[in-house]
């Protein structure tokens, strides 16, 4: 499992988590599409905003290897702003790359693109 060094482990002040230590002995957590409803606590939307800028400002628009990054997290974001960069894509895979989909990114949180 590939530990992308450098990203940020949480959103401070918060348990919400953005990389995991190591892999899971009992298998792989799939990603999975989450919707995301209109009655989320705002925390949660900060978390959201705050991984995908943490993505941005570490990838860009070029593909990713899933690796270490949290599959709770990516999950509210894959299918939309966070798409498979490969076909076929096996969402239990480590070594899965994914890519932003920027247009889609863009529209759903402008304040991370704003620059």
């Amino acid at each position: 499992m590939l530990k992308h060094r450098g990203f940020p482990g949480r959103l401070t002040g918060t348990d919400f988590q953005f990389i995991i230590r190591r892999g899971n002995a009992k298998g792989v957590t799939p990603l999975i599409r989450r919707e995301r409803y209109r009655d989320r606590k705002a925390v949660d939307r900060r978390a959201d905003e705050a991984f995908l800028a943490a993505l941005w400002d570490h990838f860009g628009d070029q593909p990713f290897e899933r690796g270490n990054l949290d599959a709770g997290r990516l999950s509210w974001l894959f299918g939309r702003e966070v798409v498979p960069a490969t076909d076929p894509f096996d969402p239990e895979s480590y070594e899965a790359l994914l890519v932003i989909n920027v247009d889609i990114a863009r529209a759903s949180f402008p304040e991370v693109f704003s620059e």
